[in-house]
């Protein structure tokens, strides 16, 4: 049986990606990792240096736990997982990855939505990484919706959605495709959607399609 970490910095994302994983991945042990204080550190602009270490630090323990794939389900740590990949030879997804090249695919300009300022660079920075692989040129418009996780944090579900579903109604009058950048941003996909004339990728639902197509493969 295959074993997969997933490895995670909010909380709240542990039973989210627990349920995804268990019918997605019939025949996968999946285990899961929470360390909160590098996104926490990150959001505070702490130095990097000593937050890669500590990433580093935490995919060598999953692997030592027997991990044959490593997933690491914040956007924020999307540049430290490239210094990861050089110190580890299991191979290791962030959760963005299917997400961003699906949006590249679907759409020159591409509107990302984010509620925390350290996962603009990485977001971005991704999908022209992408659109580089895949020979693509995009537009890329990434918008901080304010106050969203703030609110997110002390409990105000309400609050951090209507915040969110509001900056995609401006979003896409200018955008073929909206990407929301965060897993605590999935479950707004499938309404924004459906009130909007452009597809919304959220990342939860993409990466497990790509886990499947990769851990089931005969």
């Amino acid at each position: 049986m295959k074993r997969v970490a997933f490895l995670h910095t909010v909380a709240a994302l542990v039973d989210k990606f627990r349920a995804l994983a268990g019918p997605a991945l019939p025949n996968v042990e999946a285990f899961h990792m929470l360390d909160e204080s590098l996104l926490q550190d990150l959001m505070r602009q702490c130095p990097v240096e000593g937050i890669t270490r500590r990433l580093v630090t935490l995919v060598g323990l999953a692997v030592d736990a027997g991990a044959e794939l490593v997933v690491f389900t914040c956007s924020s740590t999307s540049p430290l997982i490239d210094t990861a990949r050089r110190c580890h030879q299991v191979p290791i997804l962030k959760i963005d990855d299917p997400m961003a090249e699906r949006a590249v695919r679907l759409g020159e300009r591409i509107g990302v939505l984010c509620t925390t300022n350290s996962t603009v660079a990485p977001s971005s920075e991704l999908l022209a990484h992408h659109a580089a692989r895949l020979g693509q040129t995009v537009a890329v418009e990434a918008v901080l919706v304010d106050n969203a996780f703030a609110a997110l944090q002390r409990g105000d579900r309400a609050e951090h959605d209507e915040l969110v579903q509001a900056a995609a109604e401006k979003l896409a009058a200018r955008t073929d495709v909206i990407m929301l950048a965060q897993a605590s941003m999935a479950h707004l996909a499938e309404p924004l959607a459906a009130r909007l004339p452009l597809p919304v990728l959220a990342s939860p639902p993409i990466l497990m399609e790509a886990l499947r197509e990769r851990l089931l493969q005969p």
